[in-house]
């Protein structure tokens, strides 16, 4: 891959993408195929797993694909929001807690690319 398709984005951030996919691909597959797991478990696992496509496409094109960030901001720390006070009690899951402290450093690793990268400042943020 040419480093025209990457502009001025490093490969640590490269690779921080392809580990945030990698994250969602084994906990969506985790979620879908649990024998135990409920109908909505199983969708959610989809769900997760999805949005770890989502974070491939990033991976491969950082800048062109930043935009979609959002979309995953939005769905890790909403997660956080939702699981994590139940998640984090003494009596929480700590797979579930561990899970979500993922979750949470992931959210705050794409609010940082979102923020500090080149077109950041520029205005073009939808290119």
């Amino acid at each position: 891959m040419s480093s025209a398709q990457y502009g001025e984005v490093s490969v640590i951030w490269r690779r921080f993408f392809w580990v945030a996919a990698i994250f969602n691909f084994v906990i969506g597959l985790a979620g879908m195929l649990t024998p135990e797991a409920t109908i909505d478990a199983r969708i959610i696992g989809l769900l997760v797993f999805a949005f770890g496509l989502i974070y491939f496409l990033v991976a491969r094109d950082p800048l062109r694909f930043a935009p979609v960030l959002w979309a995953g901001v939005l769905g890790k720390v909403g997660v956080v929001a939702l699981l994590g006070p139940d998640a984090f009690r003494a009596s929480g899951d700590p797979i579930i807690a561990g899970v979500l402290i993922g979750d949470a450093l992931f959210a705050l690793g794409f609010l940082a690319f979102l923020f500090t990268r080149e077109d950041a400042h520029s205005g073009a943020l939808s290119e």
